[in-house]
């Protein structure tokens, strides 16, 4: 492991190194509350994964500087993941025995290799916006929190959109509707819910799967110009996006009918293509680009201001950097939740951080006192719900910058809370375990 600065955090990622502290842990106060942060600065996905990593450090030293969480410091170390599996199992192993509070994987991939890990760790698992669909369900999945929305959830809403944008569900009959996808577990998380939807309401779908890193995909775009589907889903991530918009741009595929998940919706994946993506949709995960939200002007006053930003200052608001403060706040949310059963001003344990984060209840009011007011939405947790809101809205590329183009749109319960409790049933017999006694909500 090897220690750097944060402000050399960039050069040491150029060079290859494989984990970055920004806060020596050695030297951490007993209180300081431990956040391991597993990044990407590395690879075909940097370009995705840095700005996010960047916006959770930032948050984090924002947090210090104003204070800790009620009184306590943090301190968080790095650990390279080159968004490979096999990595990101090492970097927690690394990392866990360090007082880990809690870990974002930023992989489906690593999500699923952490997940028999956490309950024997007791370190709760943030999957904000992606991981395990059926991790939703906290009767069997207790140490798993896919806060903000999973896949099924962003595939019902990205149906439900085009119902709408056709006049209605029923003139979704006949059409087709072509998924491609990057393929591991994160590209195929939105399958199931796709193929429910399609007996639904009739329309063909058609599966296109791409190959890590996913800069070869003149093949894929070939089918989809003799095929003509009348909308296609993007399910990529870093280079991969790029790419699809650039072989849409070729091949002259409307670039109005792509509609890419909250993954393929940030600058990095339309700012080398320009003016071609105009009128690419994706989704966002709540928020989008938000420069002017209280929370960006706080950390430019208050981290970039004083010299002591992540990256550079001009991604700070942008929709990936975003995403990282998210991350951030919602788990030292969840430390902060946990304050108020276990002792304010206390350090956290794994355990007692789980408990904040099943309970988590960010009101309004709470949302705006943070900084993050038209950002996001509520998001209130409970035993039986790991997620805590199933809401999204779509954002389109004018060629310069992105623009909400829809109303908020919530995933449709009844169609997905039986997929959950079919799928969570399922891991649980396969793994030989038994759902969650009630009692055991509160402990």
């Amino acid at each position: 492991m090897k220690f750097r600065s944060l402000a050399a955090a960039a050069a040491v990622a150029t060079a290859g190194l494989g984990a970055v502290a920004t806060m020596p842990v050695a030297h951490a106060q007993a209180k300081e509350q431990f956040f391991p942060v597993l990044v990407y600065r590395t690879g075909a996905y940097a370009p995705n994964g840095t700005p996010f990593a960047n916006g959770y450090v930032d948050y984090l030293k924002y947090l210090n500087a104003k204070g800790g969480i009620n009184g306590v410091k943090v301190s968080w170390e790095e650990c390279e993941t080159g968004y490979a599996t096999d990595k990101g199992v090492e970097c927690y192993e690394r990392l866990k025995g360090k007082g880990a509070t809690v870990f974002h994987p930023l992989s489906t991939g690593i999500t699923f290799a952490l997940t028999e890990k956490v309950p024997v760790d007791k370190i709760p698992l943030i999957t904000a916006g992606y991981g395990r669909s059926e991790s939703t369900d906290g009767m069997v999945f207790k140490w798993n929190f896919p806060l903000t929305g999973t896949y099924w959830d962003a595939a019902d809403i990205l149906v439900q959109h085009i119902a709408i944008k056709e006049g209605g569900a029923d003139k979704l009959k006949g059409k087709k509707i072509t998924l491609v996808y990057h393929d591991s577990p994160y590209g195929k998380e939105p399958i199931p819910q796709l193929t429910e939807r399609s007996k639904m309401h009739g329309f063909e779908l058609e599966l296109l799967p791409v190959t890590h890193p996913g800069v070869e995909q003149r093949a894929t775009w070939l089918r989809i110009r003799q095929s003509r589907p009348d909308y296609l889903f993007l399910w990529g991530w870093g280079v991969m996006n790029s790419t699809s918009l650039k072989e849409a741009v070729a091949i002259g595929y409307p670039r109005e009918k792509m509609y890419g998940v909250w993954w393929a919706g940030a600058e990095p994946d339309v700012k080398d293509v320009g003016d071609g993506a105009r009128g690419y949709n994706a989704l966002a995960l709540q928020h989008g680009a938000e420069p002017n939200a209280k929370i960006t002007q706080e950390i430019l006053k208050e981290v970039h201001g004083k010299g002591q930003g992540t990256g550079p200052r001009d991604e700070v608001g942008q929709v990936l950097y975003v995403r990282g403060l998210v991350a951030a706040m919602l788990s030292t949310e969840g430390v902060r939740r946990a304050q108020e059963r276990f002792g304010k001003g206390k350090h956290m344990t794994g355990e007692q951080t789980r408990w904040g984060l099943e309970n988590l209840a960010l009101d309004q009011k709470k949302l705006d006192a943070l900084g993050f007011s038209g950002v996001m939405r509520p998001i209130s947790t409970s035993c039986q719900d790991h997620r805590g809101a199933a809401v999204a809205r779509v954002h389109t590329w004018d060629g310069k910058k992105w623009n909400f183009t829809s109303d908020w749109y919530e995933a449709d319960q009844s169609i997905i809370k039986p997929m959950i409790r079919a799928a969570a049933d399922k891991y649980a017999a396969e793994k030989k375990i038994a759902r969650r006694d009630p009692s055991d909500c509160q402990s």
